[in-house]
Parts: structure tokens; C-alpha cells; sequence
């Protein structure tokens, strides 16, 4: 009987001691960062400020992987302690480490990345095979006019001649034409033309260069 009570206390006690180290290491997890974190924030170029969309969030300490949109916003779950890689083509690999100290279940932050210059080799692209191909179209180049030799023909004769005949008259010298008919118009408004034909005078000094027409033909034979 005393050995029935003894083992049956045994059990009671150890029994109580598990659920003592269960509640105790529960405990110690919740202080070692096993609570949930609601984790936002913006990922922008270290530079120029702009955002960069669609970048890779990988959570090291659990392997989840999580992405932010097109605006470089992002909200996840993380557990404090955990560290968090961001990933992006062209920028450089950025790591981060949540705190362990926070009093609230959310925590936001900027994130910023510096992106990767690439310097490329120089590449020459001539559009000729060979030397004496590039010689050939060199001796047919056509230079183009410099200023004098373009202010030269536009000063040429033939080339004011032309403009005459195609450019359209300016007002100036439109109303000066238009003074001058009127001007004429007003000398001439009194005179009254005569026909030639119905002159006298006219009809007798045709006949007289007629006349003379046949005394100098007669005189040439």
C-alpha cells in the first residue's frame, strides 16, 4: 500500500514538473520572438527615391519567400529576431533583422537598395568589311555646304531670280502698285483715246512708207 501511495505521488510530481517546463518553455519562446509580427513598409531606390516594384523578400530563418507589388509595398508575418533578404535585378542584395524588443504587434520601415552599375565592354560596329570599302565610300562622301557657301547661293542671281518669280508680294508692295493704277487712273480720267484708224493723218503716213517701200525696191533693181 505504501508503495502504491509512493509511486502514485511520484507521478503526480512529475507530472506537474512537465507542465511546468511546457508552460515555462512556452513562455520562453514568447520572449524569444515567437509572437507574430505584422511587418509593412516601402522599398525605394537609395538614390533616387523611386520605388521598385515586384522585389523578392525572402525570410532566411523560416525560407518563406514573399514579393511586393508594382507600387514597392509590401505586408507580411514575421516572428521578431527573424532576418529578412531583399533581392531585386540590378540593385544590391539588402539583409535586415526584426527586433526583438517591441511592444506593438506591427512595425513598418523603409527599405532602401542601391542599385548595381554594370559596366559593359566597348563594342565598335563598322558597316564596312574592309579598308578599301571604306576608302571608296570616304572619296564619295558629299560634304555638306557650310554657312558662307549656303549664304552665297542664296545670294546668287539665279536664285533671286527664281525667288521673284515664285515668292508672293508683301503687303508694302502691294498697296504700292494698287497707289500707282489709282494714281495713273486719276492723270488720265479727262483723256479721251482716239481710233488710230479713223486719223487721217495716220492713213496718209501708211501710205507714204508705202510709197517709199516701192521707190526703194525699184532702185535696188
Amino acid at each position: 500500500m505504501k508503495y502504491i501511495f509512493s509511486l502514485l505521488l511520484v507521478s503526480i510530481s512529475f507530472g506537474l514538473f512537465a507542465q511546468q517546463k511546457v508552460v515555462g518553455e512556452r513562455e520562453e519562446r514568447l520572449e524569444r520572438g515567437d509572437k507574430l509580427i505584422q511587418f509593412s513598409g516601402i522599398i525605394t531606390d537609395v538614390d533616387s527615391n523611386s520605388v521598385i516594384p515586384y522585389v523578392t523578400i525572402t525570410n532566411i530563418t523560416n525560407s518563406q519567400r514573399y514579393a511586393a507589388n508594382y507600387k514597392g509595398y509590401f505586408s507580411i508575418i514575421v516572428h521578431p529576431g527573424d532576418i529578412l533578404q531583399y533581392t531585386a535585378i540590378g540593385f544590391s542584395k539588402v539583409e535586415m533583422t526584426i527586433p526583438t524588443m517591441l511592444n506593438s504587434s506591427q512595425y513598418t520601415q523603409m527599405v532602401r537598395m542601391k542599385s548595381e552599375i554594370t559596366y559593359l565592354p566597348m563594342v565598335r560596329v563598322l558597316p564596312w568589311a574592309t579598308a578599301e570599302e571604306f576608302t571608296k565610300d570616304f572619296l564619295s562622301l558629299k560634304i555638306a555646304d557650310d554657312d558662307y557657301e549656303i549664304a552665297r547661293k542664296n545670294l546668287s542671281g539665279k536664285k533671286l531670280s527664281g525667288m521673284l518669280q515664285t515668292l508672293s508680294r508683301d503687303a508694302g508692295e502691294i498697296s504700292n502698285i494698287n497707289w500707282r493704277l489709282a494714281h495713273d487712273r486719276a492723270l488720265n480720267k479727262n483723256m479721251v483715246q482716239t481710233n488710230p484708224l479713223l486719223n487721217p493723218f495716220a492713213w496718209g503716213k501708211l501710205m507714204q512708207q508705202i510709197f517709199n517701200g516701192d521707190k526703194s525696191r525699184e532702185s535696188d533693181n
